[in-house]
């Protein structure tokens, strides 16, 4: 996990915001990429952040799971 909560959930908002912008056609297609930060927040996990080094997730919260 490289994810922390603060990030996890606005992740979570974001990617689904954009989700359903995109189903009602209000952004249109391109929205769909609400998946990744929703997937990510899930899961999560970043793959980004791995190559970047970063991680917003506190040790307690890694041991958590």
């Amino acid at each position: 996990m490289n994810v922390g909560t603060v990030d996890r959930w606005l992740r979570i908002i974001v990617g689904a915001l954009l989700i359903v912008l995109a189903a009602t056609n209000i952004l249109g297609v391109w929205a769909y990429i609400g998946i990744i930060p929703l997937a990510t927040g899930l899961i999560r996990w970043c793959p980004l952040y791995s190559l970047l080094g970063i991680q917003t997730c506190t040790l307690p919260e890694q041991v958590k799971k």
